[in-house]
């Protein structure tokens, strides 16, 4: 199987239905290779956007290119796209050999190439020894490898998933993931994959696309997302997050001062985009950058919950203001509930971000 993969370009996309907007204008350039996410609730316009690009659903405007063509009017057979789909859409009275092979035959493949190509992917897979038989005597994880497979086979472009784990079990869909890079990263597929797992889409992806009501909130890299997210409901999307309504004062040098109602005093900490002294924001703490002790002039806060990780343990922490928040530390059998202790973060682990 060849090694490749090809550029894709969204310039102004989007899809309305009647009144209602499933997709704002949307631009977007996909690096040849690249593993991109779209990452988001339900009803965030992520599937619309596979489907733009899949040829499934007609732009309301925009324009779709894969490499140097134009594919925006063409229909998804003329693509060349891979598509693996939320209920692997695998035909019942095939064996596993047959539903690989079914798009090779209906393009109009010879034979051999066919068994050939087939061949090659069912070894890429690990599926030899089920070629014969009946998809329907293979497992939910099976199955799936089957569809990627199917999709794999006629060597697309460019691979599309929508959400091809989610009727998996936690352990089966961590050791699917761990076999997805392994893939991508031997054949190079440029590969679009959605999901609304966070954990995920951290662990698949080269960047994630966050979205919500029809658009793109961010666009980054894994690191770029958790560590610097774009506004409050990126922050509180990726990962778990100590969101406070702050009430911003001035942002000068990359740096906010804000008044922290719930921590009952001002604070500086980095400013992300938009901002801006006057205009609605929170400050973003992860749980495993708040740090506490027992003494020490932080901010005062009392444990209300402890919940035993193993090395790691995660707190609940009451505020004088009444606000609770998160941390996780290191296991300390000492600290328990009702145990007086200070807040605090180093510099770099606070920021303030938008509201919207």
């Amino acid at each position: 199987m060849t090694r490749t993969g090809l550029p894709l370009r969204l310039e102004s996309l989007s899809r309305r239905y009647g009144s209602f907007t499933a997709l704002t204008p949307t631009d977007l350039d996909v690096v040849a290779g690249e593993f991109l996410t779209l990452l988001g609730p339900s009803g965030s316009g992520k599937t619309t956007l596979l489907n733009l690009i899949a040829g499934y659903v007609e732009p309301t405007t925009g324009r779709i290119e894969i490499g140097t063509r134009d594919v925006t009017h063409l229909p998804a057979r003329q693509r060349n796209i891979g598509m693996v789909f939320q209920n692997y859409a695998l035909f019942p009275h095939m064996t596993v050999g047959e539903n690989i092979g079914y798009g090779l035959a209906v393009r109009g493949v010879s034979k051999d190439e066919c068994r050939r190509r087939v061949s090659e992917v069912l070894s890429l897979m690990r599926l030899e020894e089920f070629a014969d038989r009946p998809i329907q005597k293979m497992s939910g994880g099976q199955q799936q490898r089957v569809a990627l497979a199917r999709a794999l086979v006629i060597e697309p472009d460019v691979l599309l998933m929508d959400e091809p784990l989610s009727a998996l079990d936690k352990q089966l869909r961590r050791t699917v993931q761990l076999e997805l890079r392994r893939l991508h990263q031997t054949l190079g597929r440029t590969t679009i994959y959605v999901t609304h797992d966070q954990e995920e889409a951290l662990v698949l992806s080269d960047r994630i696309a966050v979205m919500d009501q029809g658009r793109i909130q961010q666009l980054g890299s894994v690191d770029d997302i958790y560590d610097r997210p774009a506004n409050a409901f990126v922050a509180g999307f990726i990962g778990e997050s100590n969101l406070l309504a702050a009430k911003v004062t001035a942002v000068t040098g990359g740096r906010a001062t804000a008044d922290v109602e719930s921590f009952r005093r001002t604070i500086v900490a980095s400013a992300g985009p938009g901002v801006e002294a006057g205009k609605p924001a929170r400050l973003l703490v992860r749980p495993e950058h708040l740090l506490f002790d027992e003494t020490g002039d932080g901010i005062p806060a009392e444990i209300v919950e402890t919940v035993y990780l193993g090395e790691l343990s995660q707190y609940g922490l009451a505020l004088e203001s009444g606000q609770i928040v998160t941390a996780r530390q290191i296991t300390d059998r000492s600290l328990r509930t009702g145990t007086k202790v200070t807040l605090s973060w180093k510099p770099d682990h606070a920021l303030v971000v938008s509201e919207n």
